[in-house]
């Protein structure tokens, strides 16, 4: 009798106990499946409270003994976005929660023989593609780590006032970037990524137009990009994006034209092409239409890469009267730009591509912003919205293309009057009613507008 009712009482104890836990414990059941097929996913890792499970082949889990209250329940698989959100567990019950995962597109991207770090071009595209596009920081030594909200913000706010209110956004994405070392490396690299399942490669500069024409019909299931070369006609998995550089330069042109204090200018280019002719030509016109008598020197590196050679054409310039020298070169311009900040007091360097001002602030005047990021992200944006169309864009004031730095460093030193006019002439660029010359046969033939 007493064996049995201690039984019993052992029992009767052990239901307590179950009882008890089914009370503070409860359980979270779901399928996962891709947002894009709608096919489930097997061996995805499921965590909420502390428990763990993994989705079958049919996609489904079950997380058992999971503690009451609100927890986190997250989902992670390979090539998906995480996927996270808060629940309410209630004791001794199931809750049902099917989550459908976001496949996360490869967008691989090729440099130039510029590379990242050179402070302008390269540099820009690498933002579109992993700041903007991603939401990525790339930290020597560590590799991708995510940009906080702020700091996100902040790439826009200081690299692209003019374009705060364009809506720029990151995407599911994951950047694949090559960086070309020679000329030889551009099929290869382009390959590469496309091989490695990149929906999106990018070719950053004219400089791979032959080897994006050669790579783009092997892989027709995926798209390329090419910034600054025309492939006319461009296979239906080709867009490329061009820049009317020659609106930019000629708002610096008028910039500097007001403000040199000698009559003579300077230009320095990297390799002499009709592409970084376009520079040149719009800053001659925007120099000649607002001081005629002024002279503009110009001279070319050959290459990009050299900030010795830019350096050695700026000395030449300044000593042969310039007091502003406006370049574009690549990373030639480091040294242009190093020239002016060594000269002091009374001269002025003119970055590109991306805000050089802050390279030595004071003593670059300002910087011809081609927003290559912007190209970058339009295309990465058309890849991900599923809008993507051949053929060329191209990229102008109107268009958010092309402008001029904040003058972060010189606004002070710059009158009202000044910067008036040149806001006068943007005004008139993007209305259509001002239209620059992109060549020296135009130039040669354009009439300066009339201004008050």
């Amino acid at each position: 009798m007493k064996r049995s009712l201690t039984i019993l009482l052992v029992l009767i104890l052990v239901g307590v106990v179950f009882a008890g836990c089914a009370k503070t414990t409860g359980s979270v059941t779901g399928t996962v499946t891709d947002k894009s097929t709608g096919s489930p996913i097997s061996g995805a890792s499921v965590a909420i409270g502390g428990k763990t499970a993994t989705t079958g082949s049919d996609g489904k889990y079950e997380v058992k003994d999971v503690p009451t209250g609100e927890q986190t329940l997250t989902i992670k698989f390979e090539g998906y976005a995480d996927f996270s959100e808060k629940l309410t567990i209630e004791g001794g019950k199931t809750a049902t929660k099917d989550v459908t995962l976001t496949p996360i597109i490869k967008i691989g991207l090729v440099t130039d023989v510029g590379g990242r770090g050179d402070k302008s071009f390269n540099d820009s595209a690498l933002r579109g593609l992993e700041a903007w596009g991603a939401g990525l920081k790339m930290v020597a030594g560590v590799g991708y780590q995510p940009l906080t909200d702020d700091e996100y913000n902040k790439t826009i706010t200081d690299e692209a006032p003019d374009l705060a209110d364009r809506g720029i956004k990151k995407f599911d994405i994951q950047p694949l970037v090559l960086e070309s070392k020679q000329n030889e490396d551009y099929v290869p690299n382009l390959k590469r990524l496309a091989d490695e399942g990149a929906k999106l490669v990018i070719g950053v500069g004219f400089m791979l137009t032959d080897a994006i024409s050669e790579v783009a019909p092997q892989y027709p299931n995926t798209y390329f990009m090419l910034i600054d070369g025309v492939i006319d006609p461009a296979p239906p998995n080709v867009v490329c994006y061009s820049f009317k550089e020659h609106e930019g330069s000629y708002l610096v042109g008028a910039l500097v034209g007001q403000m040199t204090k000698k009559n003579i200018v300077g230009f320095v280019g990297g390799m002499e092409n009709f592409l970084i002719q376009k520079f040149e030509v719009g800053y001659r016109a925007g120099v000649k239409t607002v001081n005629p008598k002024a002279k503009v020197l110009y001279a070319y590196t050959g290459n990009f890469t050299n900030a010795d050679d830019g350096q050695k054409i700026a000395k030449q310039q300044f000593d042969a009267g310039a007091d502003i020298v406006y370049h574009a070169s690549g990373a030639c311009g480091i040294g242009v730009i190093k020239e002016a900040q060594a000269r002091g007091e009374g001269y002025f360097a003119v970055g590109v591509d991306s805000d050089q001002d802050y390279m030595a602030p004071g003593r670059v005047l300002t910087s011809m912003i081609k927003h290559v990021d912007y190209a970058v992200w339009l295309s990465i944006k058309s890849v991900v919205e599923g809008t993507f169309k051949s053929g060329v864009v191209s990229l102008g004031i109107k268009e958010g293309g092309v402008g001029i730095s904040p003058l972060k460093y010189t606004k002070d030193i710059i009158p009202d009057e000044v910067l008036n006019k040149v806001n006068t002439l943007k005004n008139m660029i993007a209305e259509g009613t001002l239209v620059i010359p992109d060549s020296r046969e135009a130039l040669n033939t354009f009439v300066p507008p009339t201004l008050p």
